[in-house]
């Protein structure tokens, strides 16, 4: 199965993990990846600690754990590629895919990472 049909079908709940040029991490939910092709994806960020640790530390994992009992998943290792500010197209995604709650934010980046390793939630995939 391709990713993308895999976060097509999939239910649950995901995470992304950022650190700063100092190595300070930071963790915050996140809604599904919105795909560019199998290898890019693209999430909408407000100007947040995530974002900011994105402008000195381009590399962040995002983790998916699938609703239910069993640890289902995946974890998507990632580099960010580019940014696009205020793009016509942040609204595009977020009327197919409406956010829950939250408080709309004056300045949003749709940001780009290419998708290096895919692993399982759990284990190392071997």
């Amino acid at each position: 199965m391709l990713l993308s049909e895999y976060f097509e079908k999939a239910q649950g709940r995901g995470v992304m993990a950022t650190a700063d040029s100092a190595g300070r991490p930071t963790a915050a939910v996140y809604a599904r990846p919105h795909f560019f092709g199998e290898d890019s994806v693209a999430f909408i960020m407000a100007d947040r600690l995530m974002h900011y640790n994105l402008q000195s530390n381009p590399h962040a994992v995002y983790l998916f754990m699938e609703s239910g009992e069993a640890y289902a998943g995946r974890r998507l290792y990632l580099t960010k590629t580019r940014e696009e500010v205020n793009s016509p197209l942040i609204e595009e995604l977020r009327r197919r895919c409406p956010a829950e709650g939250g408080k709309p934010e004056s300045t949003r980046y749709l940001v780009h990472f290419s998708v290096d390793r895919v692993l399982p939630l759990v284990g190392d995939g071997e």
